[in-house]
């Protein structure tokens, strides 16, 4: 019976109307992030700019810009908002979804974005009064090396190194299939842009898919290892991209997918399905 209390409780918030607004607003809010993290990725991939390629990173950026503070606000309001909103998503929604596996799979994916939306709501506040925020990869590099410390450590974190190389496949597959559309009312959208929209979703989770797989690989390693130190997020995956020979080439690429997945958050945000 508190089961389903609280299950009626979330769907109940789910279905506010204020909490809705402010989770889309929160989904562009989560597509700005990503195309400033592809301005840094260009610039890490043309040998300029001091700033980490990651979500923090994006924050940093805009922290340093004037009014900064204030716009760190709105953006952890619309972030936090975003958060809850999937985290709700994930704990009563995806009706349109057969039961089973698909439905699973797409409420964990929500679970997992609720959390980084959250977690980077979380970052901008603390940047906005001036508490600062640990960097991604320093933060990767300190949690596999507290994994690694645990007994059976290394296989604790290939096995995580396993799942986030999963979910980047997943991402990937996703956007081969073109499979997110089935989340979105097309109804909703602007007419005549449905065939746009399915474009930079498709690129736009392939190159989020690419740059997750490759966080995977680098955990994979440390895990091999038992070397924390060869952990990290998302910035040191793209350096290790541009690492790669033609990897100014496929940096700038994977930029532009990050672009294209942002677009795709700022255009499909008021026709996603709650």
């Amino acid at each position: 019976m508190a089961t389903s209390s609280i299950a009626g409780g979330a769907r109940r918030a789910q279905d506010n109307g204020g909490i809705k607004v402010l989770g889309r607003v929160g989904m562009a809010c989560f597509g700005l992030v990503y195309l400033i993290v592809a301005y840094l990725a260009v610039q890490v991939a043309v040998g300029g700019g001091g700033q980490e390629a990651d979500q923090n990173g994006a924050l940093s950026e805009i922290a340093a810009k004037p009014f900064g503070a204030v716009l760190l606000w709105a953006l952890a309001i619309g972030l936090l908002a975003f958060g809850v909103w999937q985290l709700l998503m994930a704990a009563t929604s995806y009706h349109w979804v057969e039961e089973g596996a698909k439905r699973t799979f797409k409420r964990l994916g929500a679970a997992g974005r609720g959390v980084v939306g959250i977690s980077l709501g979380i970052a901008s506040i603390r940047m906005a009064t001036g508490s600062g925020s640990q960097g991604g990869d320093s933060k990767q590099q300190e949690m596999t090396g507290k994994l690694l410390s645990l007994p059976a450590g290394q296989v604790i974190v290939g096995v995580v190194a396993l799942v986030v190389i999963g979910v980047g496949v997943a991402s990937i597959v996703s956007g081969v299939r073109k499979s997110f559309m089935k989340d979105l009312d097309t109804g909703e959208l602007p007419k005549g842009s449905r065939g746009w929209v399915e474009k930079l979703g498709m690129v736009g989770h392939i190159a989020k898919g690419v740059g997750i797989g490759i966080v995977g690989v680098l955990l994979g390693f440390a895990a091999l290892d038992s070397n924390a130190g060869e952990a990290g997020g998302l910035d040191a995956a793209l350096r290790a991209l541009a690492g790669q020979p033609f990897g100014t080439v496929l940096l700038i690429v994977v930029a532009l997918g990050f672009a294209a997945f942002a677009a795709f958050c700022l255009a499909s945000a008021k026709a996603h399905r709650a």
